[in-house]
């Protein structure tokens, strides 16, 4: 995968409403960071080493900032 640097506007965006600290659901992720494909960009993030955590309860995945991993 090419992730995009932590620079690009639409990475930046997602982290920024992850790290308020709350959780958020991919619908909640798309509306307030008027992005698409949430799990992707969760992706990118994670493969710069920042820690993004993500459960699936009654049908919806919700994202939370988690922790810092060494990039490899």
């Amino acid at each position: 995968m090419n992730a995009a640097k932590l620079s690009s506007p639409r990475l930046k965006r997602v982290l920024y409403l992850l790290m308020t600290g709350q959780e958020f659901t991919t619908r909640d992720i798309i509306r307030q960071a008027h992005v698409c494909a949430v799990n992707s960009i969760a992706a990118e993030i994670r493969s710069h080493g920042i820690g993004i955590d993500c459960n699936r309860r009654h049908g919806r995945f919700y994202y939370k900032l988690g922790q810092y991993k060494k990039a490899v």
